[in-house]
């Protein structure tokens, strides 16, 4: 794999990652009843995502286009840090949705 590809990778581990806090964060402020703070959290990591999402897609294109990608365990991470990604959005959305029923209706 070239050093453009393992940069690229890198980005989508980085911007999953960020995400996956984001997440993570925004259940911590619900727990403690702060909903909006939850809210923006949850936003800052569909930013983060997005990111990598867009990184994804370019490469997806790429070979689409016939200019294949070498597979090696760094791509394997980064698809895997996505698709934890995406489960940590709903998951978070979820749990934030219990806070509010379990705090709101006290």
């Amino acid at each position: 794999m070239d050093e453009q590809a393992i940069l690229t990778c890198m980005e989508i581990i980085t911007n999953t990652g960020s995400a996956k806090s984001s997440y993570i964060e925004a259940i911590h402020e619900a727990k403690k009843g702060g909903f909006e703070q939850a809210e923006a959290k949850m936003n800052e990591g569909d930013e983060f995502y997005a990111k990598a999402h867009e990184v994804h897609t370019s490469m997806i294109q790429k070979e689409a286009g016939g200019e294949k990608t070498e597979f090696s365990l760094i791509l394997m991470h980064a698809e895997d840090q996505m698709a934890g990604t995406e489960m940590a959005k709903v998951l978070a959305t979820e749990v934030i949705d219990v806070y509010k029923k379990l705090l709101l209706e006290k």
